[in-house]
């Protein structure tokens, strides 16, 4: 097993130095008693960390087409201008008019992603796509209960992010799950057979999670609005309609935006995350506090105490400055460049892996696309097999087995950040895999070849983590 920092460490080595630069008078707060660390150097502490860096993959290293996560690339120029002490320093409970350039860019912002989603307004509070899930059902709970009704299902398509039925069930919702067409659309017929007076709402992402544009998005609309229910958009789907499509123009009431997918924040490691939510003019008096106002030329904090918070001050505040400063990079002329080069390339790599794998859904698809891994079944090879063979190909997986409804998926979203020369090396990669199926199957069975660490035993991974530090 490879050796952890503690493993490396000699007595009497230490990497400390800073007691060195204290001045007598502070020697007195030093630890008394040594803290459990490493005794190692300082040039083996950063060699050790160096190598294992060495060891990741990702967006920064290699092609990485992660379907429904939208692995873009972040612009170095934002970390740069994130980094700025003003940002960084001042203290989330400063006095609004010691943070009146905070408040101006949340508000600013507020009113962009406003008009951008075709809402009234919105919150930054939430810290993460599922907790701005819980906070837009929360809003449709709320203003069901308003106008005196007890609504309590809510309908989700069976291609739909996990993250959907878990939030809606937190909040004590039943799921009514409807199936997915042929064609890959919402079955209409389902929905119509189950609405009611317990309907709350209906979740859904346009496109769905296979990549698809639901033609019958506004008689879907009629549909739940009719029956009295509310429409809420996951828009982790987002970045092939931004600028292009006003999600409050498809009907939706309520929304959480995933700013890592759409909006070139840091993906990955359990954070940094922000999942803020948007919503129509009626549901604006249940969103929670704090709010910002405009005053003549001065910005203010509008509390609502009577509602409850999902984070502490105003969300993420790093991670909503990097979004909102890459709007200003790009501009609504330059989003509409980038959804519309993601479609580009999904196309491009669709139209050319769909001769090498089954594309189960025919239809021009917009950010990404499904392909069943299936070719080889009879050699029993699986979409884990291959997965492990693209990486000894310098590609990193797509998302595999999602969604549940195609065998051996493979979800894969190129995004606009790839050139064609990249994306024509993903082909090379898929190509390679489909000719090894047919002359070398143990080689891909038994992928990768390249990597450190080879097969493990995912299972008992999850049940009994070993981590190396």
């Amino acid at each position: 097993m490879e050796k952890t920092i503690f493993d490396k460490g000699v007595a009497g080595r230490s990497a400390e130095s800073i007691k060195n630069f204290l001045p007598s008078s502070l020697q007195s707060l030093l630890r008394q008693h040594p803290l459990d660390l490493p005794q190692v150097t300082e040039l083996e502490l950063t060699r050790h960390y160096s190598l294992l860096a060495q060891e990741n993959v990702g967006i920064d290293t290699i092609p990485y087409p992660l379907g429904s996560c939208t692995m873009k690339f972040n612009p170095r120029v934002l970390e740069k201008a994130a980094a700025l002490p003003d940002f960084q320093t001042i203290h989330p409970l400063a006095p609004a008019h010691l943070a009146q350039g905070n408040l101006e860019l949340l508000h600013t912002f507020t009113l962009f992603l406003s008009e951008l989603l075709g809402m009234d307004g919105g919150t930054f509070s939430p810290y993460a796509g599922a907790q701005g899930e819980f906070v837009g059902l929360h809003l449709i709970k709320m203003f069901h209960a308003s106008h005196g009704e007890i609504r309590d299902e809510i309908l989700i398509p069976n291609a739909a992010h996990g993250t959907n039925p878990a939030s809606a069930s937190l909040l004590g919702y039943k799921i009514i799950t409807l199936s997915t067409t042929s064609e890959g659309d919402v079955n209409l017929e389902e929905i119509k057979k189950v609405l009611s007076p317990r309907t709350a709402g209906l979740m859904l992402t346009n496109p769905n999670t296979l990549g698809l544009f639901s033609p019958s998005i506004l008689e879907i609309s009629c549909l739940i609005h009719a029956a009295g229910g509310l429409l809420y958009y996951d828009g982790a789907n987002l970045n092939p309609l931004m600028g292009l499509v006003k999600v409050g123009e498809m009907g939706f009431d309520v929304l959480h935006l995933n700013l890592h997918k759409s909006f070139a924040t840091p993906h990955g490691g359990g954070g940094p995350g922000a999942g803020p939510v948007f919503c129509k003019k009626a549901l604006i008096p249940f969103l929670p506090p704090p709010q910002i106002e405009k005053i003549n030329d001065t910005y203010h904090w509008k509390n609502k105490q009577n509602q409850p918070r999902p984070s502490p001050f105003q969300g993420n505040f790093g991670i909503i400055l990097r979004a909102y400063l890459y709007t200003l990079l790009l501009g609504k002329a330059g989003l509409q460049r980038s959804a519309l080069a993601a479609t580009l390339n999904a196309n491009y790599l669709k139209g050319a892996l769909s001769t090498l794998f089954e594309a189960p859904y025919k239809a021009h698809c917009l950010h990404e696309f499904i392909l069943s891994m299936n070719r080889f079944k009879k050699e029993n090879i699986t979409a884990l097999d291959l997965a492990k063979r693209l990486i000894d190909l310098g590609i990193h997986p797509p998302t595999m087995y999602f969604p549940r409804i195609v065998e051996e998926a493979f979800l894969i979203e190129p995004t606009e950040s790839e050139t064609k020369a990249t994306l024509d090396s993903i082909i090379s990669a898929f190509q390679t895999l489909a000719s090894e199926g047919e002359t070398h199957p143990e080689k891909i069975k038994n992928a990768p070849h390249t990597t450190k660490i080879q097969r493990p035993d995912e299972v008992k991974a999850v049940k009994d983590l070993k981590v190396t530090a």
